[in-house]
């Protein structure tokens, strides 16, 4: 070896100082700690979870499904609560999804971002994501019930009583479509962030329009990220309470929502009423578990629904690729 060689060899030594005398056990703590972190939040999900189901398996029935509650939610079932939030869910599915994903696609396609509506609107969407669910549920009392609901029959309905003007599955759901719309918009805009920029060129070399290209290319291949938006919003607004107190849940109905502007029971707020206001807790709290343990699967079994319709459209296209 030269000796200019060897100066450059030292001089490089120098440069990185004991590069490869580093001790290996560095990192045991950190990763020690994360691990320790993950497991403490495995075991506490494990606790919730054996507590609900040593509680609630042995309510579960064919008669608690398919029965409504009686004698003072001491015996029955929960049929019309779990009726209740599977539409109350699939309503607000309907509210939320096209708003949130032609939101996304403003932002992300038709304006730049840098434009002071860009950031209006995001600080707009960034202030409703982290309002306290409480507050849209008295927004929802006071506009669609006192405002819209009350217009209506103002114009509609003069001398009839409170026809939309009253807590009803309609404003409950559109309540918990504005709860759930930033999860939409902001995974919505991930999804079309993922798409390569080649694929909207080549549409536009083709000749094709910006509305062509987005309908023909780009919500396609952004359909798995509009599922994951729609699943988030399922499990949040599933589970939500405080929005739907005051804008269309009742403790107890002998019938079905047959009308958007019915009341109707859910099992949040049936589970909320069950263990705050009932006068013999001991006496209904094997229906409470069994009400948390349906609520549970029914959440589960929504998301699984959606996150099979995910994988299946994702494994089609690329099959179609």
């Amino acid at each position: 070896m030269s000796c200019m060689a060897q100066q450059t060899y030292v001089s490089s030594r120098a440069a990185v100082p004991n590069l490869e005398f580093r001790p290996k056990g560095r990192g045991i703590v950190p990763r020690g700690l994360t691990f320790a972190a993950v497991l403490i939040i495995l075991l506490m999900l494990a606790i919730i979870m054996g507590n609900i189901l040593v509680g609630g398996m042995g309510t579960i029935s064919w008669e608690f499904l398919t029965h409504p509650p009686e004698q003072g939610m001491k015996a029955g079932g929960v049929f019309p609560a779990i009726f209740g939030t599977v539409a109350l869910v699939i309503l607000m599915v309907i509210a939320v999804v096209p708003i949130g994903v032609f939101t996304a696609i403003y932002l992300q396609e038709y304006t730049s971002p840098t434009s002071w509506t860009t950031r209006l609107i995001r600080v707009a969407i960034n202030n409703l994501a982290g309002v306290p669910s409480i507050v849209f549920g008295l927004f929802g009392l006071g506009f669609f019930i006192a405002f819209v609901g009350g217009g209506i029959d103002t114009l509609f309905f003069p001398e009839e009583g409170p026809v939309w003007g009253q807590p009803a599955i309609i404003w409950a759901s559109l309540t918990l479509a504005l709860l759930t719309l930033p999860v939409v918009i902001v995974s919505t805009e991930e999804a079309l962030r993922t798409i390569p920029r080649e694929l909207r060129e080549g549409s536009y070399a083709l000749g094709g329009t910006r509305l062509q290209t987005i309908w023909r290319i780009i919500i396609p291949q952004a359909l798995p990220g509009i599922l994951t938006g729609s699943i988030l919003a399922v499990s949040r607004g599933a589970g939500e309470v405080a929005p739907i107190m005051f804008t269309g849940a009742a403790y107890y109905l002998p019938y079905l929502p047959g009308k958007l502007n019915d009341q109707f029971m859910e099992l949040g707020y049936h589970i909320y009423i069950m263990a705050t206001q009932s006068p013999d807790i001991e006496a209904t709290k094997p229906i409470l578990y069994g009400t948390v343990l349906v609520l549970l699967l029914l959440t589960f079994s929504l998301n699984s629904v959606a996150i099979l319709i995910r994988s299946r459209m994702r494994r089609s296209r690329v099959g179609a690729q």
